[in-house]
């Protein structure tokens, strides 16, 4: 239990909060108009004056209800606590300060566990004295007992859902640092058995050919330093401990297995143009790797497509993937709601310090474009 509650109190916030925006502002005004109203119709209202200005005095806390969650929550409820000193007693609210659950919410969804405990606290004592005051009866303390804890397991809930994506969100990322490091088995095996070779065949003609020893030098230091290369590349990228699985993986030349006529989907029609001789190995495998996952994506959720285009081409300083289909752009999700097969494309195209977007095209379809640097540099 002392565990549990440990690990409560050094909670800390979640990462960036959203910020304050319109959606802020226009609440705030009309929620004022709407306090207003109810100093002006509502018959019952005791203390007319002192209760609309209380409830507008303290809306503009919504404002920063995400940034100072406990402040807010210590003001809002210090102030109405302080409230029945100007009025014999009597409690002075409206049911326009319902909105005060917003504050709550926010307390558990984006502070910290000790301001969320504190916060527990205050509002705990607060109904507490109001009750033993007699301003509340024990009927109306368990229903604000009920609405406040309703606000507050939403809130928690929220915070726990965000938690699970971002979890996930790196999950995609650590596999994806994982299919680099199968590239980087690749990559090293290839040069170190050119390097054994080469060593082995100098060895085995130096009695006959004295110069073959000095040729086999120049190639083992050749191949020893595009394996430093790549794998100062790539080493810099993973930051996974666990081992992993080293088989081969595809590379840029089997694009061509993508492409297919079939009978029950798209036709997949691939195109390559430009020099990718001595393209690296982590270059060609992370082109094809975002293709393939487009096209999966292309024929998964196209609806209505008739045929996707892959096109890679190669200049001297970059390459470039394009996969599109013509698909129905009503039916296509969203960008602003990205999968984690997008998220995984995007992660491997940055590790390798290029770039990868996904969007609706103008008229029809979905298009995937990825630049990669040809030396295959991450950042």
């Amino acid at each position: 239990m002392h565990g549990l509650l440990r690990s409560v109190w050094d909670e800390p916030r979640p990462p960036s909060p959203p910020r304050r925006g319109w959606r802020d502002w226009a609440l705030v005004g009309v929620l004022v108009p709407i306090a207003v109203l109810e100093g002006v119709l509502r018959p019952d209202l005791p203390w007319r004056a002192i209760s609309v200005i209380i409830t507008v005095g303290l809306m503009p806390t919504l404002l920063w209800r995400r940034t100072r969650p406990l402040l807010m929550v210590a003001i809002v409820f210090g102030t109405t606590n302080l409230a029945p000193l100007l009025t014999g007693g009597d409690s002075p609210e409206t049911h326009t300060m319902v909105y005060l659950l917003l504050l709550l919410y926010s307390l558990f969804r984006w502070g910290s566990g000790r301001e969320a405990v504190i916060g527990l606290a205050i509002m705990l004592v607060t109904v507490c004295l109001s009750t033993l005051s007699g301003r509340l009866v024990l009927a109306d303390a368990v229903g604000a007992f009920a609405v406040m804890f309703s606000a507050v397991a939403l809130g928690g809930a929220f915070r726990y859902r965000a938690r699970a994506r971002m979890r996930e969100l790196d999950q995609v990322k650590l596999l994806e640092r994982e299919q680099l490091a199968r590239d980087l088995h690749d990559t090293v095996a290839h040069h170190v058995s050119a390097m054994a070779i080469r060593a082995q065949a100098g060895l085995a003609t130096s009695a006959s050919r004295p110069d073959a020893a000095n040729e086999a030098l120049r190639v083992i230091e050749a191949e020893a330093a595009r394996a430093l290369a790549e794998m100062n590349a790539m080493v810099r990228v993973l930051r996974r401990n666990e081992p992993a699985e080293l088989t081969p993986g595809r590379h840029i030349t089997d694009l061509e297995r993508l492409a297919s006529r079939g009978r029950s989907g798209p036709s997949v029609d691939v195109e390559i143009s430009g020099d990718l001789d001595g393209l690296p190995p982590s270059v060609g495998a992370a082109i094809y790797r975002i293709a393939q996952e487009s096209v999966t994506n292309a024929r998964r959720h196209a609806r209505h497509a008739t045929r996707i285009e892959v096109h890679v081409a190669a200049d001297d300083t970059s390459v470039r993937l394009r996969v599109s289909d013509d698909g129905d752009s009503s039916l296509i999700r969203p960008a602003a709601s990205p999968g984690y097969g997008l998220i995984g494309m995007t992660e491997r195209a940055d590790l390798l310090g290029g770039t990868c977007e996904a969007g609706p095209n103008p008229d029809r379809g979905w298009t995937v474009t990825a630049v990669l640097p040809r030396t295959g540099a991450a950042t």
